[in-house]
C-alpha cells in the first residue's frame, strides 16, 4: 500500500482545510509515492519516536502534534526538532500530523474528550467562522436534476443533520450569442428570452473547485452563468472546544476527582469553588485559555482545558469553575481514536497493510511530570 493511499483516510478522519491558518498539518517528511510497511501512531514524533518505528519497521509516524511547528532554516540536529526530522529522513520514515485539523472535527479531539467524561448533549462550543460559501447558478428545467445531484455529489448542500439541501426559484433568462457562439437553445444573433430554474447551494469553502468541476461537467450551457458568495454563517459541526452535558450533575470536588481519574491526570489547577453544582460541561483539548469567555457565554459550570496562566483564573469571575488538567492528559485519548480509525479504514483496501501494522506507541512523550 503507498502513502498516498493512507494520507487520503488520515484526511478523510481530520481533512486538512479544518486547520487553523497558523498550524503546520499533513505530509511533514516523507514521499508520498512510497510503498508503507506500518503505521506508528503518536503523540509526538519526538526522535525516541522515530527510533521505536524503526525498531518495530513502521515507515509511517502519524503524531497528533506536528514535531515541525514553525519554519526550519537548517537541519543540523542541534534540538530535538531537528534530531527528530534528521533521524527520519535518515531511515525513510514519514511523518504526517494531524493536530488542528482533528481539534475543529466534530468527532475530534474534542468530541473524544467528552466522551471519556460520558458527556451528552454535546454541541461544538466555538463553531468555525467564513467556512461556508454558497453557489447561485441558473439552468433550463431540463437539465435541473441532473445539475443539482451533481453539486450533492460533489459535497454541496450539506446543512447540519440534513443533506441534499438547495432552493430553487423560476424566473426568465435572457441572451444573444455573438458570431461565436453555439447556444443550446436560439441561434447567433438571436434575442432569447426562456425560462430557467435558478439554483442556490451551500458548501465548504474546500470543496469549491470540486463543486465547480461538477457545475461545469453537468451544465448544459456553453458559457454558465454563476456566482460564489462567502457566508458568515458559523459551520456549526466544525470548531474548537465542545459543550455537553453530565448525565448526573456533582460537587466541584467529586467532579474534580471524577477528571483526574477518567483523565489521568498528574495533577489538577483549578480556580476557587463557587459551590455551584456541575452538569453543563465545557472542554478543549490543549491549549484554550483563549475560550475561557466562549465557556462563559455558553453557561458552562466548568471549563477544562490546559496551559492557563495566573492570570486566566481569574477570568472566571465567579461564574465557572476553571481547571487545567494538562496539556497532554487533555488529549490523550486522542492516538487512541486515531488507531481505531485507522484499523477500520485500512481493510477496505485490497492491498492493504494488516491490521496488527497499525501499532499505537508505547513512548510517552508528555513533557511535564508530577511529584
Amino acid at each position: 500500500m503507498k502513502l498516498k493511499e493512507i494520507l487520503l483516510i488520515l484526511e478523510e478522519m481530520a481533512p486538512l482545510a479544518y486547520a487553523e491558518d497558523f498550524d503546520n498539518v499533513g505530509l511533514l517528511v516523507g514521499d508520498a509515492n512510497a510503498e508503507a510497511t506500518g503505521i506508528l501512531v503518536c503523540h509526538d514524533a519526538l526522535e525516541n519516536v522515530i527510533e521505536e518505528a524503526i525498531t518495530k519497521k513502521c515507515n509511517v509516524v502519524v503524531c497528533f502534534h506536528p514535531i515541525i511547528f514553525s519554519g526550519i532554516k537548517k537541519i543540523t540536529g542541534k534540538n530535538y526538532v531537528e534530531r527528530a526530522v534528521l533521524k527520519a529522513i535518515k531511515n525513510d520514515i514519514a511523518i504526517y500530523a494531524v493536530h488542528t485539523a482533528l481539534d475543529n472535527h466534530k468527532l475530534g479531539v474534542n468530541k473524544i474528550f467528552s466522551d471519556a467524561l460520558d458527556l451528552v448533549k454535546t454541541k461544538i462550543l466555538i463553531p468555525k467562522q467564513n467556512f461556508i460559501q454558497k453557489l447561485v447558478t441558473y439552468t433550463i428545467p431540463e437539465n435541473v436534476e441532473t445539475l443539482r445531484n451533481a453539486l450533492f455529489n460533489a459535497g454541496a448542500g450539506k446543512i447540519g443533520n440534513y443533506e441534499d439541501c438547495s432552493f430553487n426559484s423560476k424566473g426568465i433568462g435572457t441572451y444573444m450569442g455573438n458570431e461565436d457562439s453555439n447556444p443550446e437553445i436560439g441561434n447567433r444573433f438571436e434575442f432569447v428570452e426562456n425560462e430557467e430554474i435558478k439554483i442556490e447551494v451551500t458548501f465548504e469553502k474546500q470543496l469549491q473547485s470540486k463543486v465547480l468541476k461538477a457545475l461545469f461537467t453537468n451544465h448544459v450551457y456553453e458559457e454558465v452563468a454563476y456566482e460564489i458568495y462567502d457566508l458568515q454563517n458559523a459551520h456549526q459541526n466544525i470548531g474548537l472546544g465542545m459543550i455537553g452535558e453530565l448525565k448526573t450533575p456533582m460537587n466541584e470536588n467529586e467532579f474534580l476527582a471524577f477528571v483526574k481519574d477518567k483523565m489521568q491526570c498528574g495533577g489538577i489547577r483549578h480556580s476557587a469553588f463557587i459551590g455551584k453544582s456541575i452538569q453543563k460541561v465545557a472542554v478543549l483539548g490543549g491549549s484554550g485559555s483563549f475560550a475561557i469567555t466562549n465557556a462563559i457565554q455558553a453557561k458552562a459550570d466548568v471549563f477544562l482545558t490546559a496551559d492557563l496562566k495566573y492570570h486566566n483564573f481569574y477570568e472566571a469571575e465567579n461564574q465557572l469553575l476553571l481547571a487545567d488538567i494538562g496539556h497532554f492528559e487533555s488529549e490523550r485519548c486522542t492516538k487512541n481514536y486515531i488507531v481505531d480509525f485507522l484499523k477500520k479504514k485500512i481493510p477496505n483496501f485490497a492491498s492493504a497493510l494488516p491490521a496488527g501494522r497499525i501499532i499505537l506507541s508505547e513512548e510517552n512523550t508528555n513533557p511535564v511530570k508530577y511529584l
